[in-house]
């Protein structure tokens, strides 16, 4: 490639790369800063409440799925939820517990699996954090869309930036031997 096919092809990647650049910029900005905060879920509070441990952690003596879901709507009766707005129950055998979360408001119920005590109602605000940083906030089709347009803006950055950063030492060797 002559000298200056690579010096218009440098300035014409520097253009190009940085229009992608800040275009992407803030949507990275907003993954990384919620992927910041979902790196620390486990150990802020406010984030994500605290595990909870249950009395007995044998599996074969846990109660019913639906006595779980009972209890948990009890636990949440003045919020206003229903069995309709049950996200997941995420059972924790080495903590003897479950986990009843529900998918409006963001809210866990944390039960002893096997005396159906209720040992925590506290909010999850990770799982609305999570929904800003994967896209799906907006829709799933968004989440997919968004996704990869930033993985592919990573890819095509680097690569640019690598150009950018070779381009000119290319452009130097040419004028020394020319």
């Amino acid at each position: 490639m002559s000298t200056q096919k690579t010096v218009k092809s440098v300035r014409n990647f520097r253009k190009i790369h940085k229009w992608i650049g800040i275009i992407l910029a803030l949507f990275l900005l907003l993954s990384a800063l919620t992927g910041f905060l979902l790196g620390w879920k486990k150990n802020i509070d406010l984030l994500q409440p605290p595990t909870q441990s249950g009395v007995d952690k044998a599996i074969a003596s846990y109660r019913p799925v639906k006595d779980l879901a009972t209890v948990s709507l009890q636990a949440v009766d003045s919020l206003g939820l229903t069995a309709d707005n049950f996200d997941r129950i995420e059972y924790r055998p080495t903590k003897g517990i479950a986990k009843v979360i529900f998918d409006t408001g963001s809210w866990e119920v944390q039960v002893d699996a096997t005396s159906l005590e209720v040992l925590s109602v506290a909010k999850r605000h990770s799982d609305w954090i999570e929904q800003i940083h994967d896209g799906s906030i907006i829709s799933d089709l968004f989440k997919l869309i968004s996704m990869n347009i930033l993985g592919l803006g990573l890819v095509f950055l680097i690569v640019t930036g690598l150009w950018l950063w070779y381009g000119p030492k290319r452009i130097r060797s040419l004028k020394s031997k020319g």
